[in-house]
């Protein structure tokens, strides 16, 4: 497409459209080569997202990539057809720009199992990738956790060095070779990457070889030796990725940003935390978060000058600031801002944002019905409910370091000088599941706080590491918790029997009812005075002689049917109904006379309308390390990962079953996430422990689609291999060790052409031996496969991978 004419026509069933920069046209790539991307080149790439859930919420992405080599010709262009793209889309797009080696997490998002950079540019053909192309000598340098990127670096061993992984690629043959240094996780993505290269440049049919150790993989040594020469020295150490931190994360500063005459004026607003109310919808706005992301914030009555400047704007900020030119920039319109745009801001409500658009819309109130929760986790994940609450329930209390079984008439009866452990199980799918509540007084002490996580640990163990756990803060219960106690939660002051002082508890005693159901109703005792009442609420007063019931005259209907059935708890025979302004002179007595208290409607809480995150996590140098999944689905969780899923009224912290480095540190990751989070997070929100398998349908409804059958098969033999480091063979080359991908691709030793009768709609455990359940269409010899897939492997692998699973399940091969 030549800058002049009409833009191209996007496809409506891809949510990924990919062009390349040539000769100042705009070409679209083949499909079999996204994520391939020439450093001499500028790509644009659109994002449109197919899933249901986001279509309606989230923004399209359009970005704009400079490969490091890159003229400025073409990366005018490429700017020239961004802004058309943009103005042709309008202000529903999140503007990208990208730098090679330097890509947001967003980018790196589409392209599983990595991205990789060529030399040079493609061929004039443009082709990118030529299939069953086998007079090839390259070798890829392979770095990455979560976020796989491979570069081609010179034919040498000069390039290799201990700490990563390299990929020689001879065309038939590809050989892996893992550095000593390297992780079992880093292996496995890297075999993931070669797997995926050789089904869509070769159709499936280069041999691939792993070298692990070079002493037992002779075969494989005297191949690379005969490309690269005979290796002289000994291998370098790796050079450490430059990785930002979340404390680097956390600082974030809001600039006004206008032209004053001739003159750009950059006038600083504000620190963390930020409030929305600050974006006003004529002003520009520029967002700098730890000099490492810029946002640029367009109001939605901005001039069309401002929108075409904001790229220019964010460079001349960069240049003022001195951070590198490669300094990522997101450009965001009034409305449809991106996520982790509105999670840098104390609360985001879309109530606001319509308000000053003009809209009368109220956001939709999700009401409990608890009969649903099984059938439907996504509503189990919104209202933080895994269940009814009408399973068995467990309570001990943490005493001299030990746990001791609180009876259960008792159950539901906390102190805040204390620390529980809430035992719940509940069947799902017709197996027994686990909820460890860890409850956690206001007024505990750190030894008690540490018995109660070392008690917490001792359980699990008991039940064999399947337990959830959650760490919950007074105050902070979840709906599920409170729910469990049929809204009965009375939290005394102090230890049983003695105040929060240690002194003998008082005959006197307030409790604040605070709820309007059984899932948010929680009863916390006050200081007993008359100025911790409050007009809007509910109180109860104990005395020696009575208890009253103290109805506030802005509660309403269902506050006080609540606090009637809280009323039965306390085992007085004396109760009365106070209605506030006819309360009798024994009651203000109590509370030793009267005083000013709150008497306005108390505001309603500001609901943030935030998405859910996904994140991995790993550590730098003591510091908490994210790499963002932005568009993630179950098959992002890796049995090597450590990952967090911020819903932002909950963290849930998931652990895959081989995720052994760092176990310990998560919890302290959650706090330190949120202690860090710009926005100025609570320290009490709930932190939950995730264990690989074990996961409630709170966190799996987070997710569009959810198999819950998905780990509980045999390992693959392939995983064994590596793990044991066993020797197998791959076709006519050797090997040293053999793997599965983490999206269920592997390296097998059987090739095609088995029958179709023992491939079509056959079990795992059916399957011939050494079949690949994840690939049993690969077995198909070619004219099977055309007969019944109607094209051929080489067409059929350079497919989308979900275009792949549809035709999959459609014919009996998933």
């Amino acid at each position: 497409m030549d800058i002049n004419e009409g833009l191209p026509v996007l496809d409506s069933h891809r949510d990924l459209h990919i062009w390349i920069i040539e000769n100042l046209k705009m070409l679209p790539v083949p499909e079999a080569a996204y994520g391939v991307f020439f450093e001499e080149h500028c790509y644009i790439i659109l994002h449109v997202s197919q899933s249901p859930k986001s279509a309606q919420e989230g923004p399209r992405d359009l970005h704009y990539w400079i490969g490091m080599k890159a003229c400025e010709e073409a990366q005018g262009t490429a700017g020239a057809f961004v802004q058309r793209l943009q103005e042709a889309l309008g202000d529903q797009v999140v503007q990208h720009q990208e730098a090679q080696g330097h890509e947001s997490d967003c980018f790196h998002s589409y392209f599983h199992p990595g991205v990789i950079y060529r030399k040079g540019g493609p061929a004039s053909d443009l082709r990118h990738i030529e299939t069953n192309m086998y007079n090839i000598q390259r070798l890829l340098h392979i770095r990455g956790r979560k976020h796989v990127s491979a570069t081609e670096v010179e034919l040498s061993w000069n390039s290799f060095n201990k700490g990563d992984i390299f990929l020689l690629d001879l065309g038939k043959v590809m050989i892996l070779w893992n550095g000593p240094e390297t992780s079992l996780s880093e292996k496995s993505r890297g075999l993931a990457l070669a797997c995926s290269l050789r089904d869509r440049e070769r159709g499936g049919r280069a041999q691939i070889g792993v070298v692990d150790d070079e002493v037992k993989a002779t075969n494989l040594m005297q191949i690379m030796e005969a490309v690269l020469g005979c290796r002289g020295g000994s291998l370098h150490t790796a050079t450490p990725e430059k990785r930002i931190t979340q404390l680097q994360k956390a600082s974030v500063r809001l600039y006004h940003i206008y032209e004053r005459g001739k003159d750009l004026v950059i006038q600083e607003l504000a620190t963390c935390p930020l409030t929305q109310d600050l974006l006003q919808e004529e002003e520009c706005y520029i967002l700098d978060q730890g000099g490492f992301k810029i946002y640029v914030w367009l109001g939605n009555v901005s001039s069309p000058q401002e929108k075409k400047a904001a790229f220019s704007r964010a460079a001349g900020f960069i240049k003022a600031k001195g951070y590198p030119i490669c300094t990522n920039v997101e450009v965001v319109h009034d409305g449809a801002e991106s996520v982790a745009f509105k999670q840098l801001f104390r609360t985001w409500s879309k109530e606001l944002s319509w308000k000053k658009r003009g809209g009368k819309d109220k956001p939709i109130q999700i009401k409990l019905d608890v009969s649903k929760l099984h059938s439907q986790p996504e509503l189990a994940a919104r209202l933080r409910m895994v269940d009814d609450g009408s399973g068995k329930v467990e309570v001990w209390c943490i005493q001299d370091l030990g746990r001791q079984p609180v009876n259960p008439k008792d159950h539901g009866r906390l102190c805040s000088g204390n620390c529980y452990l809430v035992l719940y199980t509940y069947l799902k799918l017709g197996r027994v599941q686990y909820i460890l509540y860890l409850w956690q007084g206001n007024q505990a002490t750190k030894d008690e706080i540490k018995a109660l996580n070392s008690n917490a640990e001792e359980l699990d163990l008991m039940y064999q590491r399947a337990l959830v756990q959650e760490h919950v803060t007074m105050g902070s219960e979840p709906p599920h918790f409170l729910t469990i106690f049929q809204g009965h939660l009375v939290v005394f002051q102090g230890s049983p029997g003695v105040n929060e002082k240690g002194h003998p508890a008082p005959a006197t005693r307030l409790f604040h009812v605070q709820g309007t159901e059984s899932h948010n109703t929680r009863t916390l005792e006050v200081p007993a005075r008359s100025s911790s009442l409050s007009s809007s609420d509910i109180f109860l007063l104990v005395t020696a002689d009575a208890c009253y019931l103290w109805f506030g005259k802005g509660c309403n209907g269902d506050q006080r049917e609540m606090a009637r059935s809280v009323f039965t708890v306390f085992s007085r025979n004396n109760k009365e109904t106070v209605l506030e302004g006819q309360e009798p002179p024994s009651f203000w007595e109590a509370l030793g006379g009267r005083a000013p208290y709150p008497s306005s409607k108390r505001l309603r809480e500001d609901v943030s309308s935030f998405q859910p995150r996904l994140f991995e996590c790993s550590s730098e140098m003591g510091s908490l390390v994210l790499t963002e999944v932005v568009f993630f689905s179950q098959e992002d969780l890796d049995k090597y990962d450590i990952m967090l899923l911020d819903t932002w009224q909950e963290i849930f912290i998931w652990l895959g079953e081989a995720a052994g480095e760092w176990k310990k540190e998560v919890v302290v990751w959650g706090r330190e996430y949120l202690k860090t989070h710009p926005a100025g997070r609570s320290p009490a929100t709930p932190i939950v422990l995730v264990k690989q398998g074990h996961e409630p349908p709170t966190f799996t409804g987070w997710f569009f689609t959810w198999d819950p059958y998905k780990w509980m098969g045999p390992q693959d033999s392939s995983e064994k291999q590596l793990e044991l480091g066993l020797s197998r063979s791959t076709g006519t080359v050797s090997t040293s060790t053999g793997t599965s991908s983490s999206d269920g691709s592997s390296c097998t030793a059987v090739s095609g052409s088995l029958p179709r009768e023992q491939l079509m709609h056959q079990a795992a455990e059916d399957l011939p031996r050494g079949v690949d359940p994840a690939r049993k269409e690969f077995y198909l010899s070619d004219s099977d496969f055309q007969d019944i897939f109607g094209k051929s492997k080489e067409e059929f692998y350079s497919m989308a991978k979900w275009k792949q699973q549809q035709e999959k399940k459609k014919l009996g091969f998933f």
